[in-house]
């Protein structure tokens, strides 16, 4: 079979999680932000939508735009619902916004992202003093009744940068202080961003304190490249046989750079060079090369800086030399679709030996091709991560819902197709 050769310098998209908190941050922020280089996808419009019915002044999502910030005094009750699409960072971050405001709001969204848990972020804003209601399976539709809130301090169940950030949104709006500690640390960009717009932040270990009474500014921001979305490129340098990509300007949060630790220790050359802080944010180029692979272990441990690149970590370990397991990432079940089900389901059915596990999976690396149609559910994740398989000569993979990238990288399958050209 044939090796794959990469080559050359790609610039994924902007963040995706920045991009949400980029729009939320000035649209509450006093005066005007111009951002650059935002994603530009299905979900961050989500994002903008929502923000527009409750009164901001958020423009259509282009390559650079000003956001006019009025601190929250022009909001409104929407008109219609907020339709969130498929975007649980809307949904979650946007509920902490409306309890904090003296508005009602009801949430809908896709089949997708109705099903998902919204409890979990409602539990928290009630306890705050916000009315939330649910239907019986915990899902959407689900009304926010906002108002004047108080403080708290929140043990979170689960380690989930949306709760966490749900929290510190309606505490900041409110303008009193709360406190959010997780059982392992979750992605800190909201911490992050709301320091850099005046917010007096505490991080101590897995805990986050914003204190009360404080007013954000306004600040321009340069969304630097989705970590994420570099991940599928990274995966396939290390996954050819000659050649390396560069991914520039890339955000490197260390809460988001799991996966890069992860592909190093089963042998890929991943490098990170040019690094620099810009917007609070640590910021690098990746360069990544391919190797020989291993199989390792992936638990609890290593979960929260990679959980959306899981995915794409077991169809590389379907090519790695030995067994990879993974556990400790229930979270999966309840994502776009339930990615450990659904993972093992298509490796199988493209000729991989791949077993569920309750909290994860068990994939054993083989070197025969790969053939067969891959389920996506609608999926964004699944059909990028076959998508990076499909990519490798000699396989045969034909994905059923390929336009699903849309959600996070509407440019995807033509950037595969350039780096592989």
């Amino acid at each position: 079979m044939a090796a794959l050769r990469v080559a050359g310098s790609l610039r994924v998209p902007g963040d995706k999680s920045i991009s949400h908190r980029a729009l939320i941050l000035s649209a509450l922020a006093t005066g005007s932000s111009r951002v650059t280089n935002i994603l530009q996808s299905a979900d961050v419009r989500s994002t903008g939508a929502v923000l527009r019915a409750l009164g901001a002044e958020v423009p259509e999502l282009s390559a650079d735009f000003v956001v006019r910030g009025n601190g929250g005094g022009a909001v409104r009750a929407p008109a219609t619902d907020l339709d969130c699409g498929n975007s649980g960072t809307t949904t979650r971050l946007m509920a902490g916004v409306v309890a904090a405001l003296p508005v009602t709001a009801r949430f809908v969204g896709d089949a997708s992202l109705s099903r998902r848990p919204m409890r979990r972020v409602a539990r928290p804003l009630e306890a705050m003093g916000a009315r939330v209601e649910l239907p019986p399976h915990g899902g959407l539709p689900m009304i926010v009744h906002g108002g004047s809130l108080h403080a708290l301090d929140w043990q979170s169940e689960v380690a989930s940068a949306q709760i966490k950030s749900a929290v510190l949104l309606a505490a900041v709006v409110s303008g009193v202080a709360a406190s959010v500690t997780e059982p392992a640390r979750s992605r800190d960009h909201t911490e992050r961003m709301l320091a850099a717009r005046g917010v007096r932040v505490e991080v101590t270990g897995n805990r986050v304190t914003v204190a009360g009474g404080a007013a954000l500014h306004a600040l321009d921001l340069d969304v630097p490249g989705d970590p994420s979305s570099a991940a599928f490129f990274a995966g396939l340098a290390a996954l050819a046989g000659d050649g390396e990509l560069v991914l520039p300007h890339v955000c490197v949060n260390e809460t988001r750079t799991g996966f890069f630790r992860v592909l190093a220790r089963m042998g890929a050359s991943v490098e990170f060079t040019n690094m620099r802080v810009e917007g609070g944010e640590l910021v690098a180029d990746i360069v990544s090369r391919a190797g020989t692979l291993h199989g390792i272990t992936i638990d609890e441990v290593d979960v929260p800086s990679m959980i959306d690149e899981l995915p794409l970590l077991a169809c590389i370990a379907s090519r790695a030399t030995g067994e990879t397991v993974i556990t400790g990432a229930s979270e999966l079940r309840v994502k776009e679709s339930d990615r450990i089900t659904a993972v093992v389901n298509n490796l199988r059915a493209i000729g991989a030996v791949a077993e569920e596990l309750p909290d994860g999976m068990r994939i054993t690396g083989t070197t025969k091709p790969l053939r067969g149609r891959i389920v996506t559910h609608g999926d964004h994740r699944l059909a990028m991560s076959f998508g990076v398989l499909r990519a490798l000569p000699g396989h045969e993979i034909e994905i059923d819902e390929p336009e699903c990238v849309s959600v996070s990288y509407p440019g995807f399958w033509d950037d595969l197709r350039w780096c592989t050209r």
